[in-house]
This record gives C-alpha cells, structure tokens and sequence, in this order.
C-alpha cells in the first residue's frame, strides 16, 4: 500500500508514480491517437466529409452514451471500494481480536510452555491466512509447535491447533470452563474472519459486466474520432487518447483494489498488520 500526503498536490500532478495507471495504458492511448489521426485525415483530406450533417450527427450518440458510461463506471468503482474497505475492517478484526485473544491468555498466568505456544500460534493464524489469500502456504519457524498439512487449509489446521490446546487446559485444570467458553469465542472469530476475507477474494465481480464495461469504454472511444474531427479537427489526436485515460484508468482502479490482499500498489498493508500482530503479541506475553 502506498503511503502519501494527500495534502501534497504538486507531487500528485507532477510525479508519475508505478502505480499510475498511464503506465500501463500508454502503449493503447498511442494506438487510439494514431488512429485518430488516420481518420482525422481521412475524413477532412481525403473523403472530404465536411459538409456531410449526417456523419456530423455522430457526436449526440456520444452525448447520450456519455451519462451512461459514466453511471457505469460510478458503479463499478464504488462496489470495488466496498470490497476494499470490508477487507480492512476484516484486518482489523483479525488484529483486535490478536490482541485481546493474547491479553486473555497473559491473564490466566499459564506456564512458560503453553505462552511459548500461543506467542507462536497467534501470529502464526495471521500470516497463514495472508498467504493463503495469496494462493501461497506458510509454514512458519518453529514448526514443530504447531505442524500443519500443506496439502490441507493451513489457516484452519493453525484455528484448530489453537483451539485444541485451549480445550487440553481446561481439561488439565489449568483453566475453568468459563474461560474456556470466553476464549472458545475468540478462537471462533479467527475462522469468521477467515470466511469474510475468502468471500471477497473468491468472489469477482461477474465476468459479463466486467466484460461489458470494457467493451463499451472501447467502442466509446474508438468512434469519437468520426464525429468529433470535423469540430475539433487535427486536435482530436490528444483528447481522444486523454478521455481513454481517464475512462479505462476507473476500471484499472476498479480492478486493482477488488481484490486487496495481494501486493499491488494500493492494495491493503497486509504484510504491515501482520508484522504488527506478531509484535503486539509478543509485548503482550513478554
């Protein structure tokens, strides 16, 4: 995730940053603005369109696709925004929940071998679970604390370890059955916040609309050269590619942050939060 002061609109205007879109639509604005300018020349040098009402007419199927275009692409960043917030309300679940977890253990004045676990176990849930939501497996150090199947769902085999040494102290005595039921609680959250994150990675927006929009963005630009050409003239190679840039830079965006748990640019500080929960739970159990 990229950090930034939003105050600092020179840097904003002035600085081409590697997660800004144009880098990655350069090579298609220069595609458009060629052949803007083909049909520009076209059109006033060769066909000598100009007095032709008809294909002047174009520019009101523009106008009135305009709105449309526009409700679509409000849509679409919105819903991607809400994936992305639900996400770091989940993190931050997953980070309270870390730490209340550990202060409830640290109460209990439990042996120097049952913190060692839970000093182990709790970050080791996180990170798991990070790499999971990136395909990925975690194993972690010490492994032999908790030994997980990589063949398996670790973040679950980690709950489960977890859980299993919380019921082996209340039936040791080491804990009382309220206490078992408070931190059963817990351990519980761990896996309802695992579910949310897999209900936002595991479910895309819907191929068709997604399709749909790029389709539309396209055609859009790829016919405002006909109509546009005899008001605008040569100056229809620049705008075109710009209202390409800023139309298709809103589904980039959309795209990139539908899913935030990866490692793009403005996706969540996965890595940072969970580094912060290994660090919080050894403060608190130390």
């Amino acid at each position: 995730m990229i950090n930034y002061n939003p105050k600092d609109w020179f840097t904003f205007i002035f600085q081409v940053h590697k997660a800004d879109t144009i880098r990655k639509l350069w090579p298609l604005m220069i595609s458009v603005a060629i052949f803007s300018a083909i049909i520009a020349f076209l059109e006033l040098n060769y066909l000598k369109l100009a007095e032709t009402t008809y294909v002047k007419n174009i520019g009101m199927m523009h106008n009135l696709l305009g709105f449309v275009i526009s409700m679509l692409l409000v849509f679409r960043t919105n819903t991607s925004y809400d994936r992305w917030w639900e996400g770091r309300r989940l993190l931050g679940s997953l980070t309270n929940v870390s730490r209340n977890f550990a202060i409830k253990i640290k109460s209990l004045k439990l042996n120097e071998e049952h913190i060692e676990f839970f000093e182990y176990g709790i970050p080791k849930y996180a990170f798991a679970l990070k790499e999971h939501l990136r395909e990925k497996q975690y194993f972690g150090k010490n492994s032999f604390l908790i030994e997980v199947d990589g063949g398996k769902h670790i973040p679950n085999q980690v709950a489960a370890s977890i859980s299993s040494k919380v019921f082996e102290l209340q039936a040791a005595g080491n804990i009382s059955q309220e206490q078992l039921i408070i931190l059963n609680a817990d351990v519980q959250q761990f896996t309802d916040i695992c579910g949310g994150c897999e209900r936002i990675k595991n479910t895309p927006i819907p191929y068709s609309y997604s399709a749909f929009i790029k389709k539309f963005i396209f055609i859009y630009v790829i016919t405002l050269p006909f109509g546009w050409v005899f008001s605008l003239g040569y100056f229809v190679v620049p705008i075109v590619p710009f209202i390409l840039y800023v139309l298709a830079s809103l589904e980039l965006i959309a795209e990139e942050i539908e899913n935030p748990f990866g490692s793009d640019a403005n996706d969540l500080p996965v890595d940072e939060i969970c580094n912060n929960i290994e660090k919080h739970v050894e403060q608190i159990l130390r």
